[in-house]
């Protein structure tokens, strides 16, 4: 089990960048949540396998509407117990 911490930038925000990842997350059967940052950024953590991390990524890269310019990714220690993947901040 890996959890990624990553930050993304470039046209990530008011594309539906967040709805995108937890559904691509839910069908990997990732744990975790996305949210966006006040800079135009997008943080997400994400917890499973590195393999279906790595595929996570790699389909978010490849949505039309989404511009990922730059990713920073650090592998950070695993939440067992965590279950589900949430998008954080929609009702703040």
């Amino acid at each position: 089990m890996t959890r990624w911490h990553v930050v993304f930038s470039g046209r990530v925000q008011h594309v539906g960048f967040r709805y995108t990842a937890y559904y691509l997350a839910k069908k990997l059967y990732l744990t975790g949540w996305v949210d966006n940052l006040p800079d135009g950024c997008v943080e997400m953590e994400a917890q499973g396998p590195v393999s279906q991390l790595r595929k996570l990524v790699l389909q978010l890269k490849s949505q039309a509407h989404i511009h990922i310019e730059h990713m920073d990714i650090q592998e950070i220690p695993a939440l067992p117990h965590e279950r589900g993947f949430k998008v954080r901040g929609y009702s703040q």
